[in-house]
């Protein structure tokens, strides 16, 4: 004959599974912190995406390089109400003669368009888009949407952007400044980042958390 759970075991198990769900719930909420860096890592992510299908090479042109795909933050007192917003671009050279400036441009068509509502760019805000404008996509503004007031690049990156070459290998400093693809000279540093790229993400009331990005393979992720 099978014996039968008491009133008091499934009492005890009901308890047992409430306090485990509690716990598993606790340590998985979501918080602005971590919205703010599962986002990023996302458009990280697209703007290699970006770089490895739309390769720029032109043979026809030998400043081509400079127009390769580029994640890059800014923190403006009018155009993004003094918080921090990051863009996704291709800096162009225009058709009216205009030479690759390293800035978004909304009359170049330079910004990247937001697959999930292609009647905006992928920006928060930048030096020709405001953050108030219809066309801005205010969860890219991390300051106004999550809370972030402070962000620093180290490692292999810096001057507050990171752009990736058609196999998807993340790039150092500011694309604008190069005489050839990945060097300017026999004695420079090398363009690709040859260490970890870390970006840290600085909240007043959640902390901190980084975000790396490998060299050679551009995989990016936070870090524990």
């Amino acid at each position: 004959m099978k014996k039968a759970f008491t009133l008091i075991e499934l009492i005890f198990v009901i308890v047992i599974v409430g306090i485990i769900t509690g716990i598993m719930l606790r340590d998985s909420k979501s918080t602005k912190l971590s919205e703010a860096a599962t986002q990023l890592i996302s458009h990280i992510r697209y703007t290699q995406h970006l770089a490895m299908v739309d390769d720029k090479f032109d043979i026809n042109d030998n400043t081509w390089f400079k127009e390769r795909w580029q994640l890059m933050f800014i923190k403006d007192a009018d155009r993004t109400q003094g918080k921090i917003a990051y863009t996704i671009f291709s800096d162009k050279f225009s058709l009216t003669g205009t030479a690759h400036d390293g800035k978004p441009n909304t009359k170049n068509n330079e910004m990247a368009m937001d697959p999930l509502n292609n009647l905006k760019f992928l920006s928060g805000g930048t030096q020709s888009l405001y953050t108030s404008d219809s066309k801005a996509n205010i969860k890219m503004n991390i300051g106004l949407s999550y809370d972030i007031n402070s962000y620093t690049l180290s490692g292999g990156c810096n001057n507050a952007r990171i752009s990736f070459d058609n196999l998807g290998r993340p790039i150092a400093n500011s694309l604008v400044t190069y005489t050839s693809a990945y060097k300017t000279s026999t004695n420079a540093l090398p363009r690709l980042i040859a260490s970890r790229c870390i970006i840290t993400l600085n909240s007043l009331n959640e902390g901190s958390v980084q975000i790396a990005i490998e060299p050679e393979t551009g995989y990016a992720h936070i870090l524990p």
